[in-house]
């Protein structure tokens, strides 16, 4: 029996730190370890994999680059647009996955297909979709390139056969705002890396005593963090933080208030949608008491997520919120905001606010800041509610549905 070709668009595993690096590295590990031979997998890279990521033997890599060489907008659109379905095609792949929404179309693409019985056929198209934030949030788009690589990637989801999306509000977007009909779109929940699974992990090792000495940390943090863009909402954080710091001068209502620790790298002021941390620390007279840790690898991450007091993310807009559900896996209370996908993750096992209100962020943060037995019940839903979430499950999924296309 001949098996199945598929292709996938493993560039970002060149970025582990990104979303879409860590659902990518995790996606092709669970199919690294399925067994099953029917399937013959070809991986698009732009550059070579790390060294510690090892493949089996029906796993092939491509790795080219257009003669501009510039990690940019340009590189980008005229690999994904243009020299990724040439050689899509030159490999005659029965089916092809884009792990990321992006610009590729293979609408014309015909080739002997092994799902076709050997007849000819379009080659099979399946895009996974984080989210639609440029279509959604139009001041992303400030220069005519991005303007120009959004509306080829809107053309390129419209045009994939099936789209897998990673949450509910995802899917209500590409239905609402691309038309785009419910009967091609599937959920399917991604999960976070296995450095988060709290059974691989002895947060009172002295790996992680070294990890907080490293970030000149102590244990009962308040930590916030995931990007420094307005859409994040880290304003949002430090300002409620303000405001209970200042209550807790006159009321006393926690003997030694927390420190806030933000982690992210810290963007220039100039970027329009980047929140100017430091200036807003000086302004709020901040600056002793915010410790902003910079770029965190994500080995790192788990001992700063363990050792915190409570996690504090009121973002106006996730396309899935992967930062909820890594707190929840290392038994941190996360506080998170009531809109977009985030109460998907969270459930029942997070406390919500609403984002546009500072004294709305401030009371649930003092609520969790005085109350013990909240904070425990609240790491133990979350510790359980995080095992619904899988990369087997979610490999899985992907794979029944190029099985039934």
């Amino acid at each position: 029996m001949n098996k199945i070709k598929i292709g996938i668009n493993a560039s970002y595993l060149r970025k582990p730190n990104t979303g879409i690096g860590q659902v990518t590295a995790n996606f092709l590990k669970m199919l690294a370890r399925d067994k099953n031979n029917n399937f013959e997998f070809i991986l698009y890279l732009e550059e070579e994999i790390p060294k510690d990521f090892k493949l089996p033997k029906n796993f092939t890599k491509k790795i080219f680059l257009p003669i501009y060489k510039r990690d940019d907008l340009i590189r980008k659109i005229w690999w994904e647009k243009f020299l990724l379905p040439r050689q899509v095609k030159k490999d005659g792949c029965d089916v092809f996955v884009s792990m990321y929404q992006c610009p590729t179309v293979f609408t014309t693409l015909k080739t002997p297909s092994v799902l076709n019985s050997g007849r000819l056929a379009s080659l099979r198209h399946i895009m996974l979709v984080h989210d639609i934030i440029p279509k959604l949030f139009p001041k992303y788009l400030d220069n005519f390139r991005k303007k120009v690589y959004w509306k080829l990637t809107e053309y390129g989801i419209k045009k994939a056969h099936k789209i897998i999306a990673v949450s509910k509000r995802t899917e209500k977007d590409l239905i609402e705002h691309l038309n785009i009909g419910a009967d091609r779109i599937t959920t399917n929940y991604i999960d976070v890396d296995e450095c988060y699974k709290v059974e691989t992990q002895n947060f009172a090792s002295l790996r992680e005593r070294n990890i907080l000495k490293k970030y000149k940390l102590n244990s009962g943090y308040i930590l916030a963090g995931g990007g420094y863009e307005v859409r994040k909402n880290v304003e949002g954080v430090v300002r409620a933080y303000k405001l209970l710091l200042e209550k807790n001068k006159k009321e006393n209502f926690l003997p030694n208030f927390p420190k806030l620790a933000i982690y992210g790298k810290v963007l220039s002021e100039s970027l329009s949608l980047a929140t100017p941390i430091e200036k807003i620390l000086r302004e709020l007279n901040l600056t002793k008491d915010v410790i902003l840790l910079g770029e965190v690898p994500q080995k790192d991450l788990p001992a700063l997520f363990s050792h915190a007091i409570v996690f504090a993310y009121p973002s106006f807009y996730e396309g899935f919120g992967m930062q909820i559900l890594e707190a929840m896996n290392v038994g941190t209370p996360a506080i998170t905001s009531k809109v977009s996908s985030l109460p998907e993750v969270g459930g029942d096992s997070v406390l919500y606010c609403n984002p546009d209100e500072i004294s709305d962020i401030a009371m649930v943060l003092k609520n969790i800041l005085t109350n013990y037995d909240l904070r425990e019940q609240l790491k133990t839903r979350g510790q359980e509610r995080a095992k619904q979430f899988s990369w087997e499950k979610f490999s899985e999924k992907i794979l029944n549905i190029i099985e039934e296309m």
